[in-house]
């Protein structure tokens, strides 16, 4: 008898808990990072002449799958090139594209494209604010790296392009602007470098 009594206390009591918990005092939920499967780089010269690199990575950059490099071809010398960059994450059916969610933030994101081989230059054709609903002033004429022009010289070889997307970085630091990584800060969200050729 006294067991029943007991389990029928103990009973009363969860209940009496649970019925008094706060819902503030639920945790928060924790928003995952985004998975990035694909990144594909597409590099047009006069319209007509395109070269694609892509990476396909099945589990994301913290999977131990390593990525899968494509590049259709070679860097004509003496170009240039529009590019422009597709981020998908085929862990989604359909893939989602990644693109929306950079763009909607694009004050915490930018690339980097890095090279010291052959002369290749790059240079930013986009802003924050060609993401927004804001005027093009102050800090939202800093780039997010989306679409960009790539520039080689008369020098043929080979070579190796980085394309670095730094999240949650400091926009305002020195260089950041202009392209350099150096105090940029923030977190990678993709790191990877393709070996490519100049004809």
């Amino acid at each position: 008898m006294n067991t029943r009594k007991f389990i029928s206390m103990l009973s009363i009591a969860g209940l009496f808990v649970a019925s008094c918990s706060d819902d503030d005092d639920a945790p928060a939920a924790v928003s995952d990072e985004e998975v990035i499967t694909t990144m594909t780089v597409s590099l047009t010269a006069a319209g007509t002449d395109t070269v694609t690199l892509s990476f396909f990575d099945e589990d994301g950059a913290d999977g131990p799958t390593p990525p899968i490099p494509t590049i259709s071809g070679p860097l004509s010398a003496s170009t240039t090139y529009t590019g422009a960059i597709t981020i998908l994450n085929a862990t989604e059916n359909p893939p989602e594209l990644v693109n929306e969610e950079i763009e909607g933030e694009a004050d915490e994101h930018q690339f980097f494209y890095i090279t010291d081989d052959l002369g290749i230059t790059t240079t930013y054709t986009d802003q924050e604010c060609d993401y927004t609903d804001d005027p093009c002033e102050g800090s939202f004429t800093n780039p997010v790296g989306l679409t960009f022009e790539l520039t080689t010289t008369a020098t043929t070889g080979d070579a190796q392009l980085r394309f670095v997307l730094r999240h949650q970085l400091n926009k305002e630091a020195q260089g950041v602007a202009d392209g350099v990584i150096t105090n940029a800060g923030g977190s990678p969200d993709i790191d990877y470098v393709f070996n490519i050729s100049v004809e």
